[in-house]
């Protein structure tokens, strides 16, 4: 029997039948040992089912052309700002199995004039925040009680300074952080909840190659993002708040982005 030390990986390699069938009675036995693991285990069959069944009459499907190059990084979206939900449900599935900035402050109260060739950003942000917003134990990787570890390893891997922004004025506590994929690139996912268990996040990349701000709502009931994109990287700020109320948090949030990042 192949004795080795198991990690979160290996779960998904099972769960897609990659798993060495000489280390299957060991990872079993790894489980067993490891409650934490087996509901992690539990809990991936669980969304794995609930995927194959939400996409069940698609999955046979081509898909377009115009669509994979989206999710592969290859080409801007460029479509109406009102999307139906099945695109946004599609976006967080990719997630989930796979796996802009300083002259703009002063301008910041003009949000509002959607620029349709930055749609993407918003689009990643929204799809990361509708998975990982609803979590309850596994929300983010790093917890906000480790925020100095949060911040050098978010910064390290994205490639920019990142600085959590302090929004205890605006009523949201930082809960803490994750990496995401982000097309060629990879961004930080910041998540914040105020005393209602309303949430927020803040989506930071360096995948970004010219200069907008707007807002973006992928479907009428859902999430929106206020984001922004200068010089080579970019940032959304998402979440379900009025769109007033939003727009204030996120002014909060991107000034001390910038600040952080001139530090």
């Amino acid at each position: 029997m192949i004795r080795r030390d198991f990690s979160e990986r290996d779960i998904h390699m099972a769960l897609d039948g990659e798993l060495p069938a000489d280390e299957r009675t060991a990872y079993d036995a790894w489980l067993e040992a490891n409650p934490e693991m087996k509901a992690r285990s539990t809990r991936f069959t669980a969304d794995r089912a609930a995927l194959q069944a939400a996409f069940a009459g698609v999955l046979d499907e081509t898909v377009p052309v115009r669509l994979r190059k989206v999710v592969l990084g290859e080409t801007p979206v460029k479509a109406a700002v009102a999307r139906s939900r099945w695109w946004l449900s599609a976006a967080a599935a990719v997630l989930l199995v796979a796996g802009g900035l300083s002259g703009y402050l002063a301008g910041i109260d003009g949000i509002g004039q959607e620029d349709q060739a930055e749609d993407r950003l918003a689009e990643q942000a929204i799809a990361a925040h509708v998975i990982y917003a609803a979590e309850k134990r596994h929300a983010v990787e790093v917890p906000a009680s480790d925020k100095d570890h949060l911040q050098t390893w978010l910064s390290n891997r994205v490639g920019l300074k990142l600085v959590a922004p302090d929004l205890t004025a605006n009523g949201f506590q930082l809960v803490g952080g994750r990496l995401l994929p982000a097309g060629e690139s990879k961004a930080a996912m910041l998540l914040y909840e105020d005393d209602k268990g309303e949430r927020i996040s803040l989506f930071v990349t360096t995948e970004s190659t010219e200069n907008a701000k707007g807002t973006y709502m992928a479907a009428q009931d859902g999430p929106q993002a206020v984001y922004w994109l200068d010089k080579g990287y970019g940032c959304a700020v998402v979440g379900s708040l009025p769109r007033e109320q939003l727009a204030v948090v996120a002014k909060s949030a991107y000034g001390q982005l910038l600040a952080g990042l001139a530090s």
